[in-house]
């Protein structure tokens, strides 16, 4: 492997795996890693346009430089989050249409009633033509209260915009996979990705709770898994549980799409104190310990009664590696020794964990014997297999 970030690029772009999953600590190199990658990928590249539309998509943190507050200081009555012109989002918000979807995938991460609005063309002064604000270049925020009432015009956090962002770049993402997915050339509703090689994702999670950020590694999982094109996928990360979660979902197998484990490779990217870095391939998820977090995230659920159906996946994701761990072909098969109906447990657990995706759904909808069941089953399995117990810390 190279020991500067220039041949560490040139080593990924020469690997021929579908995805490329790399942990470093913030600080080691992780952003300028993705435009050195960039550079590679295009480098005859003259405009941002050339960039996004042909070679490569990709989020970082200069991502969040197209976006600024106005705050009408003047007036202080109407904070609009305002849009740079430029090539990525005139693409995904005018000519893809994909502002619905933006609005779903926001309230997915953030409030199902935390809505965003995207501005359509007006004039600032109605005598002036030349203070015409575009449509799309601005967006403003209210908190829809279910009533047919809303707290219009509201200032949303700084984590509620960064992840308003990468909620525009998630949906591109979804956009560029369904178009490219379409075999035949003359089939695409457009043929703008049709050259498109790469899609680099940089750290999308600072500003993520626990719940969530489980949540968008499942989702970008599962967008990588649901490709059926060519196109190949970098991610970076300074997070443990993302890292882990991404590598538990991507060394699973996806027999729709024919995705297999071997296309995945990871690593971890070190940083010296003479300059040089060095890539460290991961053969598993050591040092992580992420299917040992859930179980700690389903003990403290349980001890403060807030068990929810998201849970019954953490559960299914235990199962899924101590069965590989010990040897079991299905993890079903960890549930034999269980007191009980070992089959209505297994189809609990799968029709859950199948429909616990997102967080609006997973809120609701368990009754005192589910969480009885789900408590049951930590128990009994904790003993069985003899995982130590937050009280044996």
């Amino acid at each position: 492997m190279s020991n500067t970030l220039e041949g560490i690029a040139q080593d990924l772009k020469n690997t021929d795996k579908k995805v490329q999953l790399i942990y470093a600590f913030n600080g080691s190199g992780k952003t300028r890693l993705s435009k050195e990658f960039t550079k590679l990928v295009s480098p005859s590249a003259t405009s941002e346009e050339e960039l996004t539309r042909n070679r490569i998509l990709y989020y970082n943190a200069f991502t969040e430089d197209l976006f600024s507050w106005d705050n009408d200081l003047e007036n202080d009555i109407e904070p609009k989050l305002k849009i740079q012109p430029n090539s990525f989002t005139n693409w995904i918000l005018q000519d893809q249409g994909q502002d619905q979807n933006i609005m779903t995938n926001f309230q997915r991460y953030t409030h199902e009633r935390l809505t965003p609005h995207f501005n359509e063309e007006y004039l600032k002064d109605e005598d002036d033509p030349n203070s015409k604000v575009e449509a799309f270049s601005e967006v403003s925020f209210s908190f829809e209260s279910g009533d047919n009432e809303s707290s219009e015009n509201i200032k949303i956090s700084k984590g509620e915009e960064s992840n308003f962002i990468w909620s525009i770049f998630y949906s591109l993402i979804e956009e560029v996979i369904n178009v490219l997915n379409i075999p035949e050339l003359g089939d695409r509703d457009t043929n703008q990705f049709d050259n498109l090689e790469y899609i680099f994702i940089d750290d999308p999670v600072s500003s993520l709770d626990e719940n969530h950020l489980i949540e968008l590694a499942v989702d970008v999982s599962q967008l990588i898994k649901n490709s059926t094109s060519n196109i190949k996928f970098v991610i970076t990360t300074h997070n443990p549980l993302f890292y882990n979660v991404l590598h538990n979902e991507l060394n699973t197998p996806y027999r729709p799409t024919g995705y297999r484990p071997r296309d995945f490779k990871k690593y971890r990217l070190e940083k010296f104190e003479n300059g040089f870095y060095e890539l460290i391939e991961q053969p598993n998820d050591s040092p992580f310990s992420y299917h040992l977090f859930l179980k700690e995230e389903l003990e403290k659920a349980i001890d403060e009664g807030q068990i929810h159906k998201y849970h019954f996946n953490f559960l299914r994701n235990i199962l899924e590696k101590t069965s590989t761990f010990l040897g079991y072909s299905k993890w079903g098969d960890l549930l034999e020794p269980i007191e009980g109906d070992r089959d209505a447990y297994e189809s609990r657990i799968i029709n859950f964990s199948s429909h616990s995706k997102h967080s609006s759904d997973e809120v609701i909808g368990l009754t005192d014997s589910d969480k009885n069941v789900l408590t049951n089953l930590v128990n009994q399995i904790t003993q069985i297999y003899r995982f130590k117990t937050t009280s044996d810390s």
